[in-house]
């Protein structure tokens, strides 16, 4: 299987030398924005455990992606209910409490500088009566009780 006595070994096949491919990121492989490699080296070096699948970092690039583009999006739309173009820490604040889910999963967060949700207690409100509170003064009640003079 010799083709003009050269035999095709070395990087990639390609011994006398077609060109060298340009390397393509595992992040780009997989479609994603968030860094597959470096996250499958803090795996390895946070000694998670012994071995770490191929699979794993991407996975785990994918999930944290997702959750960060799913906060940036809700504070985002906060941040223009506000009407302001930049996101604070207030804005994310509120995205996070105000979705059920995250909510849920950053229950024991503290943002620093996010303050909390407008709230009042619906037992401090002023009671609602049947009746209004007071009636105007008007110059018609003068004539139903005539003065005694």
């Amino acid at each position: 299987m010799e083709t003009g006595g050269k035999l095709k070994k070395g990087a990639g096949g390609r011994k006398g030398g077609g060109p060298k491919k340009k390397p393509v990121s595992r992040s780009v492989k997989a479609g994603l924005q968030f860094p597959v490699g470096r996250i499958g080296r803090y795996l390895k070096k946070g000694r998670y455990s012994q071995r770490v699948g191929t699979g794993a970092p991407v996975y785990l690039a994918a999930v944290l992606e997702y959750l960060a583009a799913e906060v940036l999006e809700l504070a985002g739309n906060a941040a223009r209910d506000n009407k302001k173009n930049r996101i604070i820490p207030r804005h994310v604040l509120l995205a996070v409490r105000n979705d059920e889910e995250l909510g849920k999963l950053l229950a024991g967060v503290t943002i620093a500088h996010g303050g909390v949700l407008p709230n009042i207690n619906p037992v401090l409100l002023p009671k609602k009566s049947d009746k209004p509170t007071k009636e105007p003064k008007s110059p018609s009640k003068a004539t139903k009780s005539p003065k005694k003079a």
